[in-house]
């Protein structure tokens, strides 16, 4: 893949499976059913008799997996976003974050993209609900390549950890050059009026936004933020000191995600004015991703328009 193509995180994930796989023997995978969906369809016809089918049981997926940790395996649990965080969250909650596991949860179909299947499937608060689980790492990555690295990465983590995968192509912004790291930020454009921090399928609306930014004489910060948790506080509170403002961008709720954590920062270690664009208090809908993410304001031209009346009146 290259920069600017248009690639589903998904697929990243698929591969770094697979690569991660032959890298380490002891890397099972586990799916609810949605092996075709999450792609980890990619690792089951590569190593067919580490692939464990567990059907429409989430929570059974959870415990098995917690088991088979505890035997020197590294389990990878696969499954949309919206069954892990909240059907297997009293199990994930229990036999993997409370024992401090070392099982890595792929929550697939995260927040809006999920092909027109409505509020029952989108999940707009996982991050909350991972984020608030003592040991837990969550991660949510910008691109296929960055999914990818955050995979591999996961074979030298210990503990638990959730990755949030998209389902929809975005656009590429990483290549070779881009070293991912479990707890790291990433400034990918300098600026000093406005800080734009972002992640997800998000991030590249942000790098959008701030090129558009500089034409009118503003200049944005970009700070991709694939790790929520550990958060990476110093480069967030150094952005509040050279640029007084904060916007955070997410496709999730503006309650316990990226943005909650950003002000939880801001709160404790250098205040400035922030905004938050991402769901209000509300599930989702159907219909087409760009459109849900225009009618709740959460797209470029939302980006823009708040980074200008940040700058003119603030």
């Amino acid at each position: 893949m290259a920069i600017g193509d248009m690639v589903a995180p998904r697929t990243g994930f698929g591969e770094g499976l697979v690569e991660l796989g032959k890298q380490n023997p002891d890397v099972v995978v586990f799916d609810a059913d949605v092996c075709e969906s999450t792609y980890t369809n990619k690792f089951k016809a590569a190593f067919p008799d580490r692939f464990y089918e567990m059907g429409i049981a989430e929570a059974n997926m959870i415990g098995a997996a917690a088991g088979m940790s505890t035997l020197g395996f590294l389990p990878w649990v696969s499954t949309f976003a919206v069954f892990i965080a909240k059907r297997a969250a009293d199990q994930v909650r229990v036999s993997v974050a409370y024992p401090c596991l070392n099982v890595k949860l792929n929550g697939a179909y995260g927040g809006i993209p999920t092909g027109n299947a409505g509020a029952t499937h989108q999940s707009v608060q996982d991050v909350a609900v991972m984020r608030a689980m003592p040991n837990m790492t969550v991660v949510v990555t910008a691109d296929a390549f960055e999914a990818r690295q955050a995979v591999l990465a996961s074979g030298t983590h210990v503990g638990p950890l959730y990755l949030r995968t998209a389902r929809d192509p975005v656009p590429v912004i990483f290549d070779h050059r881009h070293e991912f790291e479990i707890g790291r930020s990433y400034v990918l454009r300098q600026g000093n009026n406005v800080t734009i921090i972002a992640n997800d399928m998000m991030t590249a609306k942000a790098l959008e936004a701030a090129k558009e930014l500089d034409k009118e004489g503003i200049q944005a910060r970009v700070i991709h933020l694939p790790t929520v948790k550990p958060i990476d506080a110093d480069v967030i509170a150094k952005a509040s000191r050279d640029t007084g403002r904060i916007i955070t961008v997410e496709n999730h709720s503006r309650i316990g995600g990226l943005g909650g954590a950003v002000a939880e920062v801001l709160t404790e270690l250098a205040p400035c004015y922030q905004r938050r664009l991402g769901f209000p208090d509300t599930f989702g809908e159907s219909g087409p991703t760009e459109a849900i993410f225009d009618k709740f304001g959460m797209n470029t031209k939302d980006i823009l328009a708040t980074a200008r009346e940040m700058v003119r009146n603030t």
